[in-house]
């Protein structure tokens, strides 16, 4: 059963009437890219078959009423809020990403009423693959669709105004420093792409993305080391980035040139070079990346994802102990290239591998984890699916298959 049905048929078990429609937006890969988008720089995500779905009803009282059903079918229900009394602080715990972006939606003139959400997802929690944003998304698709603003239809918001309402949400409300990949992706990509895009011009490319096709596989590793951005020190090195740049005399740190970078590390403080090294680098990483994909030559582009996460766990420190063994048993196993996803401390890593070695690197993986007594990694292939949208009955259907894959 796909999550916009799960979403629908709970919205009428629980609140006794239908819907008026349902949204629903996925989790997402980032291919290699990371940390580079709130430094103006370039991204190369995708999204994940795995989605988060909204049914939702008007109601004319005011308030925003939102239920989340877990993945056993229980429901848990927020205390209802006034949509026109919500600022930030007002709301707290998991019911502030959903309030968060009615409360962008009416900073933006919007006219946002009261609504019943009903929330169904299988986007993995806490495994760096934008669960939020993907809910935060679909509510805001929801939200957008009962008042009268379906997207992509003439005169709506566009997408990428949206996963700018959707970053106000997340930076001013709930209160996490993130960046525009994770809303972006989810808002903006397609199925079999991955999505090139430049941050600052908000230029952006589908890039064709088939690993079957070149007899690979893109396999995510869930460590299950859960993380938190809001709680994290992902706030110190965005800071830091702003800092190293605002030295160096740039706007951002997409400014510096590999190039550039000798001089750049002489003129920074030593706590700040690592973190300008990997920014640079990384964006230099991706475009070689997408170069390669024009040129057909994905299984060339291993030892970028793999520099990726050096650069990471050496510059930026954001790795951790799980993410490294993930990495380093895929590669030892035969993956062509493996990193960290997400904003790290935990989360997601993924590896390109080719398929007649996949078993091997998945047991190979399993058994790493095992030998440390780490909780036992989640493993799944993934492909680019389709982006944030209303659905239709059977519209994702398809999607299950492309996660058992």
């Amino acid at each position: 059963m796909s999550q916009a049905r799960r979403a629908a048929e709970s919205f009428t078990a629980e609140l006794g009437r239908a819907p008026l429609g349902v949204w629903s937006a996925p989790g997402r890969v980032n291919l290699i890219g990371e940390h580079t988008d709130y430094n103006d720089g370039f991204v190369l995500p995708f999204a994940l078959p795995h989605r988060i779905a909204v049914a939702a009803a008007p109601r004319p009282d005011g308030l925003l009423a939102v239920t989340t059903i877990s993945d056993n079918g229980k429901a848990q229900r927020a205390e209802p809020v006034a949509v026109a009394d919500l600022e930030p602080g007002s709301v707290t715990g998991w019911p502030a990403y959903p309030s968060g972006v009615a409360w962008a939606l009416r900073r933006q003139g919007l006219d946002i009423g009261g609504a019943d959400l009903v929330i169904a997802g299988d986007v993995p929690a806490g495994a760096g693959l934008s669960s939020s944003h993907a809910l935060e998304c679909a509510v805001a698709l929801a939200l957008l669709g009962l008042a009268g603003h379906e997207l992509d239809a003439d005169g709506a918001p566009t997408r990428a105004e949206i996963a700018k309402w959707v970053q106000h949400s997340e930076n001013d409300f709930v209160g996490a420093p993130t960046g525009l990949l994770d809303q972006t992706a989810s808002l903006c990509c397609t199925r079999g792409n991955v999505l090139f895009l430049d941050v600052r011009s908000g230029e952006s490319e589908q890039v064709p993305f088939d690993a079957a096709a070149k007899d690979l596989a893109v396999l995510v590793i869930d460590t299950r080391a859960n993380h938190s951005l809001a709680d994290s020190a992902y706030g110190d090195r965005r800071r830091g980035c702003e800092r190293a740049a605002e030295l160096l005399g740039v706007p951002a740190l997409r400014d510096v040139t590999v190039d550039d970078l000798p001089s750049a590390l002489r003129r920074l403080p030593e706590e700040l070079g690592p973190l300008a090294r990997h920014v640079v680098t990384e964006n230099a990483r991706v475009l070689e990346t997408v170069a390669l994909l024009r040129a057909g030559k994905m299984a060339e582009i291993g030892p970028l994802l793999t520099g990726s996460h050096e650069s990471l766990r050496d510059d930026y420190r954001v790795s951790c102990a799980e993410l490294d063994v993930a990495v380093d048993a895929a590669l030892a196993a035969g993956a062509l290239g493996a990193r960290m996803v997400g904003g790290g401390f935990g989360g997601s890593a993924i590896a390109l591998v080719p398929t007649e070695i996949l078993r091997d690197v998945r047991q190979a993986v399993t058994a790493a984890f095992a030998e440390r007594s780490f909780t036992q990694p989640r493993l799944f292939v993934a492909v680019p699916a389709a982006g944030a949208g209303r659905d239709h009955a059977g519209e994702h259907e398809t999607d299950q298959n492309d996660k058992n894959a």
